[in-house]
């Protein structure tokens, strides 16, 4: 079993930047068994969306349009970390961020039901 736990979220002003992060623990190299990890969020009334995965071992990643070129998705294995560098933060980022990974095989993808782990979320808020 492998549990997630997010941080980092907050409140900021349209322009800004905030950095998630994503702890993962249960057992050892908990992230080095994962094919691939993400990032998610969702917006009150709004379904799930992907935004940002990585294939294991920091290989190829994957990026929702909404967030090309603004926010930066990396891992670190040796620290079974996740994170999620966002820029340019637009008041349409706002929504709960979740972490995710799946060990069921196969290429990152930004589609939530291919992924069998999950966060509890942190809060981002943009301002306008």
């Amino acid at each position: 079993q492998v549990q997630l736990v997010e941080s980092g979220g907050g409140s900021v002003q349209a322009g800004g930047s905030l950095s998630l992060s994503c702890a993962a623990s249960g057992y050892t190299y908990s992230i080095y068994y994962m094919y691939y990890m993400g990032w998610f969020r969702q917006a009150p009334g709004k379904e799930r969306e992907g935004v940002a995965a990585i294939q294991a071992g920091g290989g190829s990643t994957v990026y929702a349009d909404s967030v090309k070129g603004r926010f930066t998705i990396s891992q670190d294995n040796a620290k079974n970390m996740l994170y999620l560098q966002m820029n340019s933060l637009k008041p349409e980022d706002s929504a709960m961020y979740y972490c995710a990974a799946s060990s069921r095989g196969g290429y990152a993808v930004l589609a939530p039901s291919k992924y069998n782990y999950w966060g509890q979320g942190t809060q981002v808020t943009v301002s306008s």
